[in-house]
């Protein structure tokens, strides 16, 4: 048993420093898989057991999209740690999503001695250096004085304004020195102001006189509404105005998904009821978004009628992608309230039309797939899940493809930080480990990973650390042994030639040309197997039928569980309007 530390002590170890400032600083989990040079650390956190979870994820990229899942779902700094080298290495991906999707998190990585920095030494590599364009701020430690420091830094920089991910490398002498600490250490970061990020009041009473003048606006709500915890301040907006409100994937669950002014997500697999009303409306409210190019298709055609005013905390976001009439550097949730003090409803009559043409569009165009398919299509089984769990405590994470488009579609989020995607990056395996992060941060809700086989692949090794962890995440896995996503565009684009995107034995591509049929008599790999041989629960099922019980059983299991849904790989998410092109190219059938 590893004695604990004296956190009075005026003379502490670098990696004693470094844990009690995770402790000082809230963190109660951290993802960590030890090595080498990040011994000292793994040491200092068994002597703070007692105010700090460590969870050993089975592959690094594994714990930093956990610490991604446990940041998402709360808002807090997820923090995660690997030793140097290759351990370090394998964060790259998981901090490049943690960048693209402005997610706050802190990682930490062991490094060689600093007297040897630089030669080739065993599992070095210059991980800053690695990582310099996909962190928010980065730091390599080379005195341990400057600990306490870097620690208050990495954690303020990571949450304030737009959040990012920020990396701490420490050296392993530096983990190893001991000197007197000075936890008053004040930051040093000169040029890095968020305090005023402010919308201004005459730019506030700008926006509420054209919302006046408006006819047909919209609100296009990204993930920056999350990011401010500014749902509440976007629900009373629309309940004063009456405005339509779209979502960017990011932005999922800022606006209830069921509500009748939801038009749901826009853009390349968004709803054809949003694309329209992007494409008409005069007016374009934009709060925390970046004009993405799966939202935008071709930027000069996207709401080319629309005055648009585009509010975020990031003023590089500002007219980068796409020209804002009114440009608004300001944290969303304070432009929000302070808009709602003063804002009045358009005019009655324009916004009454406004709105029945949009519900009418709802009305017709409304996503679907075929009731009368006798297996069980993907989105079948997304919208059954979320029959069963909607009046639940319920997270969703998924993974990349076509089965992260129909749960977008499909599932109706009502609360912000229950969706978890990877969008920006869109990296494949986020599904499940981010699950396991959400699942520690909230250990009596319930955990559902909506995943393809593909991506399911990646990183299916975080079994065991649920099982071993008891984390008891479910994962619904929509099994059809493809690339679905790709073979859509294979399909669409490319005259249904297949290009390595068949995961199933090459005995059945050779038999049949092209992959094995919707329902082959052989699936591999068996998932129920491999499940069980991880301790998890597991079963498969095939028929409509038996789909509901099957989700039922999955989710009532009290340990992890892997239900493997055999589905066709000839579905195609649709609406699609193809990458680059408009909404006027949108692909209904």
């Amino acid at each position: 048993m590893a004695t604990s530390v004296t956190t009075d002590a005026k003379t502490l170890s670098g990696a004693d420093i470094l844990v009690k400032s995770l402790v000082d600083h809230g963190v109660d989990v951290i993802f960590a898989y030890p090595g080498g040079a990040s011994m000292p650390l793994h040491q200092a956190l068994t002597r703070f057991g007692d105010r700090l979870r460590t969870i050993l994820p089975r592959h690094e990229q594994g714990g930093a999209f956990a610490a991604q899942g446990y940041a998402r779902s709360t808002g807090k700094v997820g923090v995660c740690m690997a030793t140097s080298g290759p351990g370090a290495t394998n964060l790259v991906t998981a901090i490049a999503d943690a960048k693209l999707d402005s997610v706050p998190l802190v990682a930490i990585s062991g490094q060689v001695s600093t007297a040897v920095i630089g030669s080739d030494a065993f599992q070095e590599t210059p991980i800053v250096e690695v990582c310099r364009g996909i962190t928010k701020h980065h730091y390599l430690v080379t005195d341990v004085r400057d600990v306490p420091r870097v620690m208050r830094e990495a954690f303020h920089v990571a949450k304030t304004g737009r959040p990012g991910p920020v990396l701490v490398d420490m050296p392993k002498d530096v983990q190893l020195a001991a000197e007197e600490v000075d936890w008053d250490a004040p930051m040093d970061l000169p040029g890095y102001h968020v305090e005023d990020r402010r919308a201004r009041p005459e730019q506030i009473k700008q926006v509420a006189a054209a919302i006046k003048l408006a006819k047909r606006p919209v609100v296009y709500a990204g993930g920056g509404v999350i990011a401010s915890d500014a749902n509440e301040s976007l629900r009373k907006f629309v309940a004063k105005t009456g405005i339509p409100v779209t979502m960017t994937a990011m932005g999922l669950g800022a606006y209830p998904g069921d509500d009748p002014l939801s038009l749901d997500m826009l853009g390349m697999h968004g709803s054809v009821y949003a694309n329209w009303a992007v494409r008409d409306c005069d007016l374009l409210l934009a709060f925390g978004v970046r004009f993405d190019d799966r939202v935008t298709g071709m930027v000069a055609e996207f709401a080319k009628h629309a005055k648009i005013v585009h509010v975020d905390i990031d003023p590089s976001e500002l007219n980068k992608n796409k020209p804002a009439h009114i440009p608004i550097c300001s944290d969303v949730k304070y432009f929000l309230d302070q808009l709602n003090e003063i804002v009045s409803a358009p005019p009655q009559a324009e916004i009454k039309e406004w709105v029945k043409q949009c519900q009418q569009w709802k009305k017709e165009h409304p996503f679907k797939y075929s009731e009368t398919f006798d297996g069980i299509l993907q989105q079948h089984a997304i919208r059954e899940l979320w029959k069963l769990t909607r009046d639940r405590d319920t997270y969703v994470t998924v993974g990349v493809g076509q089965h992260q488009m129909w749960t977008a579609q499909f599932y109706k989020f009502a609360r912000p930080r229950t969706w978890l995607s990877s969008s920006g990056l869109g990296t494949m395996g986020f599904g499940l480990p981010s699950a396991m992060g959400v699942q520690a941060a909230h250990p009596n809700s319930l955990v559902v990973d909506i995943d393809g086989d593909g991506s399911f692949l990646m990183n299916i090794q975080e079994l065991a650390t649920c099982y071993c962890e008891e984390l008891p995440v479910k994962v619904l896995l929509l099994n059809n042994q493809h690339l679905g996503m790709v073979v859509q565009w294979e399909d669409r684009f490319m005259q249904g030639n297949r290009a390595h995107t068949y995961l199933g034995p090459i005995r059945h591509a050779e038999a049949s040309g092209k992959g094995s049929g919707p329902y082959a008599e052989e699936r591999y790999p068996d998932f129920v197997t491999i499940a069980k041989g991880f301790g998890c629960g597991a079963a498969t099922v095939s028929k409509k039928a038996d789909l509901r019980a099957a989700l039922e059983e999955m989710i009532a299991h009290r340990g992890p569980y892997v239900l493997d849904v055999q589905v066709p790989y000839q579905e195609h998410v649709l609406p699609m309007i193809p990458a680059g092109r408009t909404v006027h190219d949108i692909i209904l059938e």
